[in-house]
């Protein structure tokens, strides 16, 4: 469901198109304001989003409907470019750096001190922005007095796009490749004027490869706790709504954070992937502004809205269905919790015995598990990629290349809600390696839909800090907690457990071939059971989405379909994935400006041979208007050995057809029990 357009609202709204926001240091960051026209005379409570991603072009139509809605509902709405992006002084060098947060302290008391601002700052975004809502919380600037972090985690190292469970992620690679490409561009002339030649020189020459310092740091060691909430949930006093879907990877920091956060909170986690619920995708998509106004007005107004008398947890309970790459819905209901941790979800125990689960443990069997590593092909993008995001469809050609436990077919309606978690006994032939267990709902045709998996790198089975290898041959007892999720299993279908010790290209594979044996018998599933709760009927709805209007604009090319391409050379053993990544080619109208993004990642292994193993990205971001025409093209390869992981980047930049920058980077870095 698209937003239903408002354009009349309780205030008029007037755009003030850049704003230069000072700091103590001399830079200068720039700002776009949607402010009520009548602010000056009755101020206003400011609303702060602080991103890397371009106020001027790239998220222009995110932008103006949801900031000048809240504009128009009596807040001054600032979208921010962090220090080195966008139209931003200064260079950016990593992502949530310490210069970043420094910086919105600064922008925080700058906003309070503003006439249309009636001294209190609200915080909010999602992904990037939902990060450093987080992080400058826990800094505590006096004026900011509530926020909304969306598509966000905790924990940097564990819970983000760079390592899951101490294995290396697909988005590792990936993610830095575009940020490469996207802190490539320069400002816009029309804002920073003559400089921005310069501004866009000093950029190219402090840039390098963003995946460099994230190979760097393969523990979870102080790099990754910078930034991370979880170290000290108590630094983070005032009031959080934490909101997520759970197509999306972060949904599962949401009990995380409630179950860590002392102070007001509240967590909402959907259907969606990585997008706002109003535009949310898979829907059903819900009034997100009007809730976000509702939290707002009660923290940042003192007006009674009735949000903080209501659950503390609200989800969507999806229901079972087939397994697909996309969905248009998902069918369920909402269902609420008062509390989080909540004591109605109960652990239940089913142990995996040979073939099957079964709430007793059978006689000790050990089973060997040698997976190819192409499993995982079925993983889909796993939904760090907005409302594009594929799914993981059929889990039976996964199955095929892991170990299948499945229960007898449920006698009756069974749902869960929070993390599973499966325990193995198991044993390597080699010093490392890495299992994947799925949690899947199997139909009575057979088919197989993930509902959600966990990864482990077995040399960080006794924590993410420290490397222990494996002792070839000694038994271990291992924790595999997987995603949180919310599932309803319905009468005849089967749970299954799946285990496989390759998940390509979720996670970066082993560097050598492990024979793993798994115990059946002592190893075991814990669901976390929900029972029905008669209150969730009585749940009042959401409103249908809403808006404020779009800037003018229209689209010269629509890019292609995200659509994941498998090519498989049978003589070679080699399979290659593609995922395309093309924003097409964008019109702004009203700045008369071109923007056109595009790239494409791919991941190649040949069978057998984990150390085959590689990622490659070329990325091109333009910009056009009139004669000023530029455009940068990066290009990433990560390839590895047993014993070292060897990256290769070049930089091209042109000005209209002349090449005006190059640079090429070659860089080999020691795996650390990866």
């Amino acid at each position: 469901m698209s937003p239903r357009i408002v354009s009349a609202f309780p205030r008029a709204v007037r755009v003030i198109e850049n704003e230069w926001i000072p700091l103590a240091d001399g830079t200068r960051l720039a700002a776009r304001l949607w402010l009520p026209a009548d602010a000056a005379q009755n101020p206003v409570p400011a609303l702060l989003e602080y991103l890397p991603y371009r106020k001027r072009d790239s998220m222009r139509l995110r932008d103006n409907p949801m900031h000048g809605y809240f504009a128009g509902h009596g807040y001054a709405a600032v979208r921010v470019d962090i220090r080195g992006t966008g139209d931003s002084d200064g260079l950016i060098d990593d992502e949530y750096m310490k210069q970043e947060q420094d910086d919105a302290l600064e922008v925080i008391a700058w906003l309070a001190a503003q006439p249309w601002c009636s001294g209190v700052v609200g915080m909010s975004g999602i992904s990037w922005g939902g990060f450093n809502a987080l992080q400058v919380a826990a800094r505590r600037p006096p004026a900011l007095k509530a926020i909304i972090s969306l598509g966000s985690t905790d924990d940097r190292y564990a819970t983000d796009v760079h390592y899951m469970g101490g294995c290396m992620t697909k988005d590792n690679p990936d993610w830095g490749a575009v940020m490469f490409s996207h802190v490539s561009t320069p400002p816009d002339p029309e804002i920073v004027g003559d400089r921005w030649r310069e501004m866009w020189m000093a950029r190219l020459e402090n840039l390098r490869p963003w995946v460099i310092p994230w190979l760097e740091h393969q523990r979870r060691d102080a790099y990754w706790k910078h930034g991370s909430v979880c170290e000290d949930f108590s630094r983070i006093e005032i009031p959080v709504y934490a909101v997520n879907g759970w197509a999306d990877n972060y949904a599962a920091a949401i009990p995380r954070l409630l179950a860590g956060l002392e102070g007001p909170r509240k967590g909402l986690i959907g259907p969606w992937a990585h997008n706002f619920p109003h535009n949310g995708r898979p829907g059903p998509a819900i009034g997100w502004l009007q809730e976000a106004l509702r939290w707002w007005d009660h923290w940042l107004k003192g007006a009674d809205t009735g949000i903080m008398d209501e659950p503390m947890l609200r989800v969507w309970m999806p229901e079972s269905v087939p397994p697909a790459a996309a969905y248009a819905e998902r069918p369920g209901r909402w269902v609420a919790e008062e509390q989080w941790p909540s004591p109605r979800i109960k652990s239940q125990r089913l142990a995996l015995n040979p073939g099957k689960l079964a709430a007793r443990a059978g006689k000790e069997t050990p089973l060997p598990l040698g997976s190819p590593q192409t499993v995982g092909l079925t993983a889909g993008e796993i939904g760090r990629y907005g409302a594009g995001a594929e799914f993981a469809t059929d889990q039976r050609a996964d199955d095929g290349g892991s170990l299948l436990f499945l229960s007898e077919p449920l006698a009756e309606h069974l749902e869960i809600l929070g993390e599973p978690v499966v325990e193995l006994e198991l044993a390597s032939d080699k010093s490392s390696g890495l299992v994947c267990v799925r949690l899947n709902d199997v139909a009575s045709d057979g088919s197989s839909f993930r509902v959600t998996y966990g990864l482990l790198n077995l040399t960080h089975r006794n924590g993410h800090e420290h490397v222990e290898r494996l002792v070839p041959g000694g038994r271990y007892r291992v924790r595999v907690p997987l995603e949180a999720v919310a599932h309803a299993f319905p009468p005849g279908h089967r749970i299954a457990v799946s285990i496989s010790n390759a998940y390509w290209p979720v996670a970066w594979p082993s560097p050598e071939p492990a024979m793993l044996t798994i115990f059946a018998g002592p190893s075991r599933l814990l669901l976390p059971v929900r029972p029905p709760r008669a209150a969730d009927a009585k749940l009042a709805p959401f409103g249908p989405p809403e808006a404020a209007v779009q800037t003018p604009h229209r689209y010269l090319d629509d890019g292609r379909v995200p659509n994941r391409i498998v090519t498989r050379d049978f003589l070679t053993g080699t399979t290659t994935v593609q995922l395309p990544r093309d924003g097409g080619i964008l019109h702004l109208q009203d700045i008369d400006l071109v923007c056109h993004e595009t790239g494409d990642v791919f991941y190649e292994i040949t069978g057998g041979d984990p150390a085959s193993a590689r990622c490659w990205t070329r990325f091109e971001m333009g910009r056009r208007r009139g004669d000023c025409q530029i455009r940068t093209d990066t290009r990433t390869e990560l390839r590895c050995t047993t014993t070292h992981f060897e990256l290769t980047a070049t930089l091209d930049a042109y000005e209209g057809e002349a090449r005006v920058f190059a640079r090429n980077w070659r860089v080999k870095i020691p795996r650390d029990g990866l």
